[in-house]
């Protein structure tokens, strides 16, 4: 008796099945001849619609003459039966959470072993998140220092009835002179406190410590002064000093445990930073389990890019904004008459939060590629709507900037500009990776 096929290509199977019984109608037993004819028409016939449909024809090298035409394995069998991507990596809720657990246990203990190694750098990163405000403090003292020597020297010229030099005579060379003053206080890093010294006071001091050389010198009695103080008839000096040792350019503390705060928690930064790799390649471990080939894909892409961008900015905030920014905020105060006496804690909650800001506003070309691949926002779009896209831009400066003044908003606004045209020529130049066909 002659088998039948009972898996795949149900319709060549009844067409077989047709065929052999009116080939048995009227005799005993089929001819093994007209069978097998009967077979090379339907292999004929089954070959070519697979050819057209993409199907494979089951090897079967072994079977019974007798037995039914060759099997064709349908394609889309096929794809449901072996396109399962995580067969070998489904887990239960439960092993999920351990997974996580697992994962952030390796990310903690890699910060606690950046912590440690932060703590043996402590000292040299305080002077590191230091140095712009130092630098912009010594500046404004600077500053102020030069200005207060024109003033005083055109006070004393005007007073004695002579007239201006050269280097004060207008406005131009005025503004060069002091340009030269400030360069040479900054190379030698000095600064100056004003004083007021009494001339019969000082006088007095030289004739008892020299009494040969000052002890027959009189001043006149105009310069004498008597008991009245009077600043006019006084010696105004300049007090120099080096900067590093005047204690108006050096942080403030407020509190016993605020030097100690600072440097525990500049090395707990520096541990992170230091450990941020290994930290994002567990989470990534965790996160890269649930996704897609192509979703792996476009993580492989944007996060090198992520990383780039995000250290860009806040190298930028650091060399390129804290000083004029730093120079704003000081120049503000000695337009009001104000001295600034910074706090440690004050400043680094600044100086964290200004380059974070610039990391994740840097963010932005990859955020506008993102919404174009997964199809929410076109290139055209993004060239039409440009002016809506700078308002948001301006909002978003303006929130994020932790200083709250126009110049930081400005200096944060103006990088994000370009970038947005950035976004909008790596949208149209970068290729897009293999999406997923729908359906």
């Amino acid at each position: 008796m002659i088998s039948t096929p009972r898996e795949d290509g149900d319709a060549d199977d009844s067409l077989f099945r047709e065929l052999l019984q009116e080939s048995e109608s009227g005799s005993a037993s089929p001819d093994p001849e007209h069978v097998e004819q009967l077979r090379r028409q339907i292999e004929a016939r089954t070959r070519l619609s697979a050819e057209e449909s993409g199907a494979k024809l089951v090897d079967d090298s072994s079977r019974d003459p007798a037995a039914a035409p060759p099997r064709y394995s349908s394609p889309m069998k096929a794809n449901n039966r072996d396109d399962d991507l995580f067969k070998d990596s489904t887990m239960t809720f439960g092993e999920h959470l351990s997974e996580l657990r697992t994962c952030l246990f390796k990310a903690v203990l890699s910060i606690t072993v950046g912590f440690i190694f932060g703590l043996c750098i402590g000292k040299w990163i305080v002077k590191v998140i230091q140095d712009p405000l130092e630098t912009a403090m010594i500046n404004h003292e600077i500053n102020r220092v030069v200005k207060g020597i024109i003033k005083d020297r055109k006070a004393e010229l005007q007073l004695q009835g002579r007239s201006l030099p050269e280097e004060l005579k207008d406005e131009e060379a005025e503004k060069e002179y002091a340009k030269q003053l400030r360069t040479q206080l900054f190379e030698q890093q000095l600064v100056s406190s004003e004083a007021y010294l009494a001339p019969n006071e000082v006088l007095e001091a030289l004739q008892q410590m020299y009494p040969d050389p000052f002890g027959k010198i009189k001043l006149p009695e105009a310069a004498a002064g008597g008991q009245k103080i009077d600043r006019t008839k006084m010696l105004h000096l300049h007090i120099w000093r080096p900067a590093e040792d005047d204690p108006r350019l050096k942080l403030e503390g407020l509190n016993v445990q605020e030097p100690f705060m600072m440097y525990v928690k500049a090395s707990l930064i520096a541990g992170i930073i230091m450990a941020s790799p290994l930290v994002f390649y567990y989470l990534w471990s965790f996160v890269a389990a649930g996704l897609y080939p192509n979703e792996k894909r476009y993580v492989n892409v944007f996060l090198p890019f992520s990383v780039v961008l995000f250290l860009a900015g806040a190298i930028m905030a650091y060399f390129f904004v804290f000083p004029p920014v730093l120079d704003f905020f000081f120049g503000f105060s000695d337009w009001l008459g104000q001295e600034q006496r910074p706090r440690i804690s004050e400043w680094l909650s600044f100086v964290l939060m200004l380059p974070l800001a610039f990391g994740v506003s840097f963010q932005l070309p990859l955020v506008m590629l993102f919404l174009e691949r997964i199809g929410l926002v076109t290139v055209k779009q993004y060239l039409t709507k440009w002016k809506f896209a700078i308002l948001g831009m301006s909002i978003a400066a303006m929130v994020l900037s932790p200083g709250g003044d126009i110049y930081s908003m400005m200096l944060m606004l103006i990088p994000m500009i370009f970038l947005y045209f950035g976004g909008i020529l790596l949208c149209t130049w970068m290729p897009a990776v293999n999406r997923p066909a729908a359906g």
